[in-house]
């Protein structure tokens, strides 16, 4: 049974990211998240920024990621910066581990989002860009959007 595209719902990407890394190659893994996690996560109360993904003792963990407490919720609302333990194949995990010690790479969340009824996180093993990477990838940026400028001007007449 395939899964269609629509029925993805994206709750927060981490944009910094894509500015800051190279990225090698994406995850796509479960979150385990408590009941009122879930619903403030539902709501978009959710921030990327900052956050990160470290592996211990054989487990993935994500920290660092923000989910503000549910508003309706009462003492069953958990700690907003609380590390979370992200769901992954052993075979990834192994994986990956072996390529953060070797390769000096990281683990970065790229997006939140809902795939159906579950929460999924995109985490994506990359590597950090120098200033002159980030400069290059703005002048290319800068002249894509200046050469559509001008074939939309160039369209109208």
């Amino acid at each position: 049974m395939a899964e269609s595209k629509s029925n993805i719902k994206i709750i927060s990407q981490n944009k910094k990211a894509r500015h800051e890394y190279f990225i090698l190659e994406t995850y796509e893994c479960g979150i385990e998240l408590f009941g009122t996690e879930v619903k403030s996560v539902r709501d978009g109360k959710v921030n990327l920024t900052d956050a990160y993904a470290g592996i211990n003792n054989g487990e993935v963990w994500l920290k660092g990621m923000n989910i503000s407490p549910f508003e309706k919720g009462n003492i069953f609302n958990r700690d907003p910066l609380r590390e979370r333990k992200l769901l992954m194949h052993k075979r990834e995990i192994l994986k990956l581990s072996q390529q953060l010690k070797e390769q000096g790479l990281s683990l970065v969340p790229l997006k939140v989002y809902l795939k159906g009824s579950l929460v999924k996180v995109e985490v994506a093993l990359v590597k950090g860009k120098k200033l002159y990477d980030k400069r290059e990838d703005i002048a290319k940026r800068d002249a894509k959007r200046n050469i559509d400028r001008a074939v939309k001007n160039n369209s109208r007449y």
